[in-house]
């Protein structure tokens, strides 16, 4: 038995594991437990397959089929199994988190459709990480976004899941077919369909396009700005469980494609870490900006799943100019970190995503604005979203910051070869905008955490809250809050894993200075605790009793909701310093008099720029002008022969001219 065995039967498992439920009727726990065991189990074996292949040596099995290649592979390595791990980790804890989110005796209707494709979801997943060839990766890829599809519209009767799904659906099958065009390329500059390194792409005319037509399949499902035109709405639609799985673990497929593709190239062109580096860049600080636009809190953490591709997006750039520019030093830095923050993303984000989840599941609301004050009754979900906020912002001592650092510091090293050029400045242009990322994403969540956990209630539907989440739903949360505090606190071991599974992005080269650094890293996070250990401490010891007294009121003696802080006035600065890039809807009415009548209120919202402001406008431009067509459509064969007959004239005319 091999650890790619394993793997088969842990996809199978998780891949039935919605089937026996239909057997029962709607509404019955027991369809739901008997769900949840199978997709657990069949997620646990799925770990240990992936353990197993990141210790051992690669697998491959071919199997004969009668389409076109004539066999199909599947194979197992380092890289593969890196990114197996958060597929069932992430799965396994959303099914666990489901039991109490979307229990099935709240929603007959759709529960057992959700498990059903929940599992099938997982794997179709792995079957796109094993994947060694063209065929078997597009079938898991098609697979992945059907299963994503009905899973987005889980609740059939909302009209803003459907629309959702809909926006999905048309912008993944955009990226399949840009894909169809890429395996063709590769087919013809190597001679086969497997997803093994050749040298015949280095001298090929082919690897421009393929590498562009790579960016844009790619690139569209892992959210890229600017095709991330799917992203915001589908996250906020879901079930927070499955927005957990599309954040975690469906972008980064896209993430997945672009280093298989990376790995089976002989040598890296500069301008492709270039164009890495951009795309990253402009993903994170436009992806966060538009998050301290947002009102609904599901949205604002799918803009931040852009934020964090950019940062990926950013470790690779730094990776493959380290290597066209003959640095393997910080090029191992920069794809151990972007490697490394697959992992921390999927943690966190995740966290975030089950944190959010309860706190909707308790309010029946995503507004910001109608929350407030929630720590006080849900204390364990504040803690483990904060936790989550202190990860995603990149702060020690937990794991966002160790991957942020390795991409950063690889970018720092590329100052000091003591030289210039493009790809150099290039690379070097990461940290700062690391630190700009870094930045705007802590005042966002600061932004998110005072508003829905601190101060008092905005609505009757926070004021109504008595408790926090159920144990199946905290239970989740606090296994992803340790892993992002384990990461964070010993990162040499999850970043000698990220180095591991690079070796397939380097090229056959290494680097001593690299692991050198990595090893360095380990006693950071450790110095950083002791020293906040020591700084607590020292408060406390030179604390002085307060005294309790009465200040100057403003002339009011008691505070109200409506005073307070809303999402709105809280970023109104930020998103004002790129009005440019959010182009927000403003509702700013004049006071009439000095005694005004109560009327309309301040309103802001901030749609989407790319998809509501250019995609969707210009569908409807072009369905409008399609409509012209209607006028020739006269529905008389006599018309349509003399349309015939004038074309043909028209070609004839035209061929005999050249």
């Amino acid at each position: 038995m091999t650890s790619l065995d394993l793997l088969a039967a842990a996809t199978a498992l998780v891949a039935f594991s919605g089937l026996p439920g239909l057997l029962f009727r709607a509404g019955s726990n027991a369809a739901q437990r008997a769900a949840t065991v199978l997709h657990v189990a069949g997620c646990s074996a799925g770990c240990a397959a992936a353990a197993w292949a990141l210790a051992g040596a690669p697998v491959a099995v071919r199997f004969a089929w009668p389409l076109p290649g004539g066999s199909v592979t599947f194979a197992l390595d380092r890289l593969s199994a890196f990114f197996l791990v958060p597929v069932f980790v992430i799965a396994g804890l959303g099914s666990i988190y489901g039991e109490g989110y979307w229990a099935e005796t709240r929603h007959p209707e759709n529960g057992r459709k959700l498990r059903a494709f929940y599992g099938l979801a997982t794997a179709s997943l792995a079957v796109v990480m094993a994947a060694g060839d063209a065929w078997a990766f597009l079938v898991g890829w098609e697979i992945v976004t059907l299963a994503a599809f009905f899973l987005v519209t889980t609740d059939q009767n909302d009209a803003r899941a459907l629309r959702a799904g809909w926006i999905y659906l048309v912008s993944a099958h955009v990226g399949t077919l840009a894909l169809f065009a890429m395996f063709a390329l590769l087919r013809d500059a190597t001679g086969g369909w497997l997803l093994a390194p050749s040298a015949a792409l280095g001298s090929s005319a082919l690897l421009r396009p393929i590498l562009l037509l790579a960016l844009a399949g790619f690139g569209l499902k892992a959210g890229v700005i600017p095709l991330h035109v799917w992203l915001p709405d589908a996250h906020a639609a879901a079930p927070s469980h499955v927005s957990a799985l599309l954040s975690g673990v469906v972008l980064k497929m896209g993430i997945y494609g672009l280093v298989r593709v990376f790995s089976m190239l002989p040598a890296y062109p500069a301008w492709l870490g270039l164009a890495l580096v951009a795309l990253g860049i402009s993903s994170g600080v436009l992806g966060v900006v538009l998050a301290l636009a947002q009102h609904d809190l599901k949205r604002l953490l799918a803009y931040h799943s852009i934020e964090n591709i950019g940062i990926i997006l950013i470790g690779l750039g730094v990776g493959v100019l380290g290597v066209a520019q003959g640095r393997p030093d910080w090029a191992v830095l920069g794809f151990a970190g972007a490697l490394l923050h697959v992992w921390n993303h999927a943690a966190f984000k995740s966290l975030l995503f089950f944190s959010a989840g309860a706190v909707i599941h308790a309010t029946g609301t995503r507004e910001i604005d109608a929350l407030g004050g929630l720590l006080r009754r849900m204390r364990l979900t504040g803690a483990a979203f904060l936790v989550g906020a202190v990860a995603i912002c990149g702060l020690p001592p937990l794991n966002g910051f160790v991957s942020e650092w390795l991409i950063t510091l690889g970018s720092f090293r590329a100052l000091t070869n003591g030289g210039a050029g493009v790809g150099l400045l290039g690379a070097a242009a990461g940290a700062p905008a690391l630190a700009l990322i870094g930045a705007l994403a802590v005042a966002c969540f600061v932004k998110a955490f005072s508003a829905v956990f601190l101060g008092s209630p905005r609505s009757p539907r926070a004021a109504a809250v008595t408790g926090d989440a159920v144990r199946s739903m905290l239970a989740p949360m606090a296994a992803l809050a340790a892993a992002c505090a384990v990461i964070g606190l010993w990162p040499a071991g999850a970043a000698r894993l990220g180095r591991d599974a690079a070796g397939a992005l380097l090229l056959g080269r290494a680097s001593e200075g690299a692991g050198a650094d990595l090893t360095a890293l380990g006693a950071i996070p450790l110095v950083l605790v002791a020293i906040l250990a020591v700084l607590c401490a020292a408060a406390v010891a030179w604390a002085r009793p307060a005294v309790r007294t009465t200040t100057w009121d403003c002339g009011y003696a008691a505070g109200s909701p409506r005073i307070q802080y809303t999402a709105s006035s809280f970023g109104q600065m930020l998103v004002g310093l790129f009005r440019w890039a959010v182009l927000p809807d403003e509702l700013r009415p004049r006071p009439d008099g000095p005694f005004p009548a109560p009327g309309p209120r301040f309103e802001s919202h901030a749609p989407d720029p790319v998809l509501d402001r250019l995609v969707l406008p210009g569908l409807t431009r072009g369905r409008t002008f399609l409509g012209l067509a209607r006028v020739i459509q006269a529905g008389r064969i006599q018309a349509y022969l003399l349309y015939i007959v004038v074309t043909l004239v028209i070609l004839l005319a035209w061929s005999a001219s050249s």
